[in-house]
C-alpha cells in the first residue's frame, strides 16, 4: 500500500509543495529515505522510529520506502519528520488516507513524540492555502502561520494530538495569530544635542525611504541617531507585516512566535562575511539585505567593510531583490531597505581637528572615503557631514521636536504617498519612482528646473543622482504639505548632494 502526506522544500520565500509517498511492501526489513534528502531528513529515520516507541507503535517488520517528490528537488530541513511520521500511519492504515492527504504538515520530532518548533511556518501556511490544504505545525509555530486566515491552521503539541485529531477522536481547535510589539525604540530623537541638519535629514530619509551616508569624527553622535531611526519609521501594513515575516520566519528570527508591525532594523557588524550581509552559505539563507525588508539597515564603520561586500550592495538597493546564486538554485530575495552608513572622515577620525589628526591629513581622508566607489556613492541620496557637537551644546537642555512628533509628520508624508501609488502596486514610496511616473508626480517648477540644471553642471550629477534629487524633492514636500516640487525643496534636496570635503 502507498499513503501520501504533504509537505514543503523552501525555495528563497517561496514554498513547493512535496509529496511524501511511503510504501509497505514484503522483503527484508527496512527503513530507506528517498528523493534527494539532506542529512537532517536522512536522520528522520532515528526520530520517527523513537517517536513511534515512546507513543507504544511498532514500526512494520517489512520494507519501508519513503519518498520526496519530485525527486529532482533537493529536500532540507527537520521540518521532514511530521509528515514522514503521518505518511507511515497512514501506510500501516493507523489513521485515514483521506483525512492526511487534505493537510500539509511540517514539524520535527522529539524522541518522546513532542512536535520541536521549525523555521518556514509562515510560507508554509501560504503555500497550503493556494493548494486550499490545511496546515498542521508545531504548537509553537501557530500564531505566526495562523496569520494566513486563508487556511485552517492547526498547531498540536505532540504527535499524539495529531493522530487524536486525524481519528476524530480529540479535534484540534484553529490555532491563533499572534502579535508581537518589537523592540522599543531606543531613547528619543530630542535627548540628541545639537545635529539639527541630522536630524532634519533623518527625517527626509523615513519620510521617503532615501538612503543616508552620515560622516563624522568619533563621539559626533552618528549611531546615537541612527539608533533613533527606529522611533520615526512608521508601523508596517499588513503586506508588508507579512513578507517581512515570512523573511523572518524562514531565518529562524520569529522568537515570539507572531508577526510584528514595526520596521526591523537590522545592524551587522563590518566584520560580517558576504553571505551574511548579502544572503547564501549552507542553505541559501537570507542576508542581513532581506532581513531589513521594509526597514532599516545601519551600517556602521561603512568603510571597514569587505570592498567586495560594499560592492555587492549596488544592485540589490537599484532593484529591491538579491539572487543568490548556487551550483543547484537561484534564489530570490527582495530586500527593498532604508540604508544608513556611517563613516568616520578618515582612519584616525580627527582629519578637521589639527591637534589631533594624524601625520597622513588630509591625503588619510581620501584614501579612506575612496573606499567607497563612486558608483555606490551615487546610491545615496543624503549625504551629511555631522560635526563634533561643543561642550557648550551638551550643557544646554534637551529640545528640539520629539520622535513621536517627527513620526507624526512622517506617517502623514508616508500616508500621501500611499494614496499617490495607489495604482502602482509595485511603487509604495518615493524612492521607488522611476521614468515617466517620477516625470509626473516631481515635475519642478520653472524656477527649480533652472536651480537643479545649473547644480547639475556645477556638480557633474549623473543621470541617476539627477532623479535621486528629484525623488528626495518630492519627499522634502511631501513633508511641507506641498502638492508640486518647487526651488526651495529642490535648493535642499541639492544641499545634500554636495561632495564631502575628505574627497568623498
Amino acid at each position: 500500500m502507498v499513503a501520501i502526506a504533504y509537505s514543503v522544500a523552501f525555495e528563497g520565500i517561496e514554498a513547493r509543495l512535496v509529496e511524501v509517498q511511503c510504501s509497505v511492501a514484503a522483503g527484508l526489513p527496512g527503513f530507506a529515505i528517498v528523493g534527494l534528502p539532506d542529512k537532517a531528513v536522512s536522520e528522520a529515520r532515528e526520530r520517527v522510529k523513537a517517536a513511534f516507541g515512546a507513543l507504544s507503535i511498532a514500526m512494520p517488520n517489512r520494507r519501508l520506502t519513503v519518498n520526496l517528490s519530485p525527486a529532482d528537488l533537493p529536500k532540507e530541513g527537520s521540518h521532514f519528520d511530521l509528515p514522514i511520521a503521518l505518511a507511515i500511519l497512514a501506510a500501516l492504515e493507523i489513521i485515514p488516507g483521506e483525512e492526511l492527504s487534505r493537510c500539509v504538515a511540517l514539524g520535527e520530532l522529539a524522541l518522546d513524540g513532542r512536535l520541536v518548533a521549525v523555521t518556514g511556518a509562515l510560507p508554509a501556511a501560504m503555500a497550503a492555502a493556494e493548494d486550499d490544504r490545511a496546515l498542521i505545525c508545531p504548537r509553537a509555530c501557530g500564531p505566526e502561520a495562523a496569520w494566513v486566515d486563508a487556511v485552517p491552521v492547526l498547531a498540536p503539541a505532540t504527535l499524539r494530538e495529531v493522530i487524536d485529531h486525524l481519528t476524530d477522536r480529540a479535534p484540534i481547535a484553529r490555532a491563533q495569530p499572534g502579535m508581537i510589539d518589537g523592540a522599543v525604540a531606543r531613547g528619543c530623537l530630542s535627548e540628541v544635542k545639537g545635529q539639527e541638519r541630522a536630524k532634519r535629514a533623518l527625517e527626509i530619509a523615513a519620510a521617503g525611504r532615501h538612503h543616508l551616508l552620515m560622516v563624522g569624527p568619533p563621539g559626533a553622535g552618528k549611531s546615537m541617531l541612527a539608533a533613533r531611526l527606529p522611533g520615526l519609521m512608521p508601523p508596517l501594513g499588513a503586506a508588508e507585516a507579512l513578507e517581512t515575516s515570512m523573511i523572518h520566519s524562514l531565518a529562524g528570527t520569529l522568537d515570539d512566535g507572531g508577526i510584528s508591525r514595526r520596521a526591523p532594523f537590522r545592524e551587522p557588524h563590518h566584520t560580517a562575511s558576504m553571505a551574511a550581509i548579502v544572503g547564501g552559505g549552507r542553505g541559501a539563507k537570507p542576508g542581513e539585505i532581506s532581513l531589513a525588508h521594509n526597514g532599516v539597515l545601519f551600517m556602521d564603520e561603512f568603510p571597514e567593510f569587505p570592498r567586495q561586500v560594499l560592492e555587492t550592495l549596488r544592485q540589490p538597493i537599484e532593484t529591491g531583490e538579491v539572487v543568490v546564486a548556487r551550483a543547484n538554485a537561484h534564489i530570490r530575495y527582495p530586500c527593498r531597505f532604508l540604508l544608513i552608513a556611517a563613516a568616520n572622515p578618515c582612519r584616525c577620525g580627527y582629519l578637521a581637528d589639527a591637534a589631533r589628526a594624524c601625520s597622513r591629513a588630509p591625503t588619510c581622508g581620501g584614501d579612506y572615503m575612496g573606499k567607497i566607489s563612486g558608483p555606490l556613492m551615487d546610491r545615496f541620496d543624503l549625504r551629511l557631514e555631522v560635526p563634533a557637537v561643543s561642550f557648550l551644546d551638551l550643557e544646554l537642555p534637551s529640545g528640539g521636536d520629539t520622535s513621536a512628533q517627527i513620526a507624526a509628520r512622517v506617517a502623514a508624508a508616508r500616508d500621501v504617498q500611499a494614496a499617490r501609488f495607489r495604482d502602482h502596486p509595485q511603487v509604495r514610496v518615493n524612492a521607488e519612482a522611476s521614468g515617466s511616473l517620477l516625470d509626473r508626480i516631481a515635475a519642478p517648477d520653472e524656477e527649480g528646473r533652472a536651480l537643479i540644471l545649473k547644480a547639475s553642471e556645477r556638480l557633474g550629477l549623473t543621470a541617476r543622482g539627477y532623479h535621486r534629487i528629484l525623488r528626495t524633492a518630492r519627499t522634502i514636500a511631501d513633508l511641507a504639505g506641498s502638492v508640486s516640487v518647487r526651488a526651495p525643496h529642490l535648493a535642499e534636496a541639492i544641499s545634500y548632494r554636495l561632495p564631502f570635503v575628505a574627497g568623498g
